[in-house]
C-alpha cells in the first residue's frame, strides 16, 4: 500500500501542484489522501479539483481551538503517513503535530528568518544567498529540525517577489526529493 500524504495549503498551490505532478508521474510513491486549505478562494482547492484529490476548506475562526480540533480531525480521518505544510500560511497546534508527522517548506535558510516575512528579512540583511529549507515542524514557528535546504543567490534588482519566485522554483523540486527521501523511513519493517 502506497503511503498517504496530506497537503496544506492556502494560496496558489505551486507547490501542491509539484506533488500531484511527482505523484501521477510515478516520481513519488504515494497517494494524496487530502488537499486541506484555510482559505475558501485558493487556487490549491482547483488545482486538488482538477487532479480528483479530495479537498477541504476550513476558514480560520475566531476560536482557534474550534478551528485547531476541526483541522486535525479532518486529518486524522485520513490517517496520513506524512503531512506536509506547502505553503500553509497558519501555525499548527502543538497536538497536531505531535499526532503528524509533518513538514513544512519555508522560503529562508533556517534558522535564520522564520515566518511570514522570511524573503524581506532575507533581503533587508544583505545576504548575497536565500534559499528554502525543509523542517519538521515543532511547536515553534521554523524551528523544527532541519531535513534539506538549497541555496538561492541574490540578484542585485532582486526585490521579495523576484527572490520568492526564483526561491519556488528551487522549493518545489526540493518538496519532492525531501518527500520521496522520507517516505521510506516512515513505514515500519512489517509494512
Amino acid at each position: 500500500m502506497k503511503p498517504k500524504l496530506v497537503l496544506l495549503a492556502s494560496g496558489a498551490g505551486t507547490l501542491v501542484q509539484a506533488i500531484i505532478d511527482a505523484v501521477a508521474q510515478e516520481k513519488l510513491e504515494a497517494s494524496i489522501s487530502l488537499v486541506l486549505s484555510d482559505q475558501p478562494a485558493s487556487q490549491v482547492i482547483s488545482r486538488a479539483q482538477e487532479a480528483h484529490i479530495p479537498s477541504l476548506v476550513i476558514p480560520m475562526q475566531k476560536d482557534r481551538t474550534k478551528w485547531d480540533a476541526e483541522i486535525f480531525i479532518a486529518v486524522e480521518k485520513c490517517s496520513p503517513d506524512l503531512v506536509v505544510s506547502a505553503g500553509f500560511m497558519r501555525v499548527l497546534a502543538p497536538a497536531f503535530v505531535e499526532r503528524f508527522r509533518t513538514i513544512n517548506a519555508h522560503p529562508a535558510l533556517l534558522p535564520k528568518f522564520r515566518g511570514a516575512w522570511a524573503i524581506s528579512e532575507t533581503l533587508e540583511s544583505g545576504e548575497s544567498v536565500g534559499g528554502t529549507t525543509i523542517h519538521w515542524v515543532d511547536a515553534g514557528v521554523d524551528t523544527g529540525e532541519i531535513i534539506a535546504q538549497r541555496e538561492v543567490a541574490i540578484l542585485d534588482d532582486d526585490d521579495a517577489n523576484s527572490l520568492h519566485e526564483r526561491i519556488k522554483i528551487v522549493e518545489r523540486v526540493l518538496i519532492v526529493e525531501t518527500i520521496r527521501d522520507i517516505l521510506p523511513t516512515l513505514r515500519t519493517p512489517d509494512e
